[in-house]
């Protein structure tokens, strides 16, 4: 089986469990969850799915040369990721006050429902060790470390910013040294970094992105206050909902998606000005100099006083 991915090539897999979980309900899902979570027809920029996402993160691994279970852990990572991403957080959490990680918090519950236990079980692998994120040191990392869920999401935009030799320069920088991914180049590392605080502010946290989160936030929140959609609607996927969505005759969710369709949301009308908070996303990667691992900040001062600018654009946040 060969598997082409748009950022990391083609790859060949023979590894049974993996190609069994590829055709899995559970991963095909994701192939309508979108990684933005406002679909591509209200959204100002092409996005990708969690399925893209998701096969791109065990790929990179694989690249890396980490164990088959990895991989795996890889693949699964996303499988609970409700309908429309992280504006479900806004929706069903505190997604507004910066916070995106609802899906984390219904990981293992969501995975219990599905083929997912009996497959691994079949395969020899081990459901508690694949929830258990922390036994993956390339998969996850909390900030502000370089991880395979971080380079990949952010890969897949680098498109809107740099060549495709600076991406081949960037990713071909990467190294697994010792159970951590790191950099070999420093000016590799410093392209990718601030290439990702440039995604942070213009993009995932730019004002046009929050508006248009808000706005269909709004939307979906209507949608179940007038029982037009229920909770577990977003345990299904998002072709699914959106096709209640718009059937429906309600008068506000037609404005919202007249709205949201098109090039520039307006200024929004709101009872009361209020602020709206994106999570702030950044990485300070690990730089291998002479056998040592420094922080790219540390190599590059320059850089840190680049966060800390990035970090207080975020904090104003965007006025609704």
């Amino acid at each position: 089986m060969f598997l082409y991915d748009r950022v990391y090539g083609k790859f060949e897999i023979n590894e049974p469990v993996l190609k069994a979980f590829l055709k899995t309900p559970a991963l095909l899902r994701l192939k309508n969850i979108s990684q933005f979570g406002v679909p591509n027809k209200y959204y100002h920029w092409k996005g990708f799915s969690r399925y893209e996402h998701s096969v791109g993160v065990m790929l990179l691994l694989r690249k890396l040369g980490t164990s088959l279970e990895e991989q795996l852990a890889g693949l699964l990572h996303d499988v609970s990721t409700l309908a429309f991403s992280h504006v479900a957080d806004w929706v069903f959490a505190e997604g507004t006050k910066g916070k995106e990680s609802y899906h984390d918090q219904i990981h293992e519950s969501f995975i219990k429902r599905t083929e997912v236990p009996k497959l691994l079980e079949k395969y020899g692998f081990s459901l508690e060790r694949i929830l258990q994120q922390n036994n993956f040191t390339l998969l996850e990392q909390e900030v502000p470390e370089l991880c395979a869920d971080r380079i990949d999401y952010s890969a897949r935009q680098w498109k809107d910013y740099l060549s495709n030799q600076e991406i081949t320069f960037c990713l071909g920088s990467l190294t697994n040294f010792n159970g951590e991914i790191v950099f070999l180049d420093k000016n590799a590392a410093f392209k990718f970094a601030h290439t990702f605080l440039m995604l942070q502010t213009e993009f995932w946290g730019g004002e046009e992105a929050v508006k248009r989160y808000y706005l269909f936030f709004q939307t979906l929140k209507r949608a179940l206050k007038i029982k037009i959609l229920k909770r577990k609607d977003f345990f299904k996927d998002e072709k699914y909902v959106m096709k209640i969505i718009s059937q429906c005759e309600d008068a506000e969710i037609i404005k919202s998606l007249k709205m949201l369709s098109k090039k520039s949301v307006p200024n929004l009308e709101t009872k009361k000005s209020s602020k709206i908070f994106k999570k702030f996303r950044y990485i300070d990667p690990k730089v291998l100099e002479n056998g040592k691992l420094l922080r790219l900040s540390r190599l590059m001062p320059k850089f840190g006083k680049i966060i800390n600018e990035h970090r207080r654009i975020n904090k104003v946040g965007v006025k609704i």
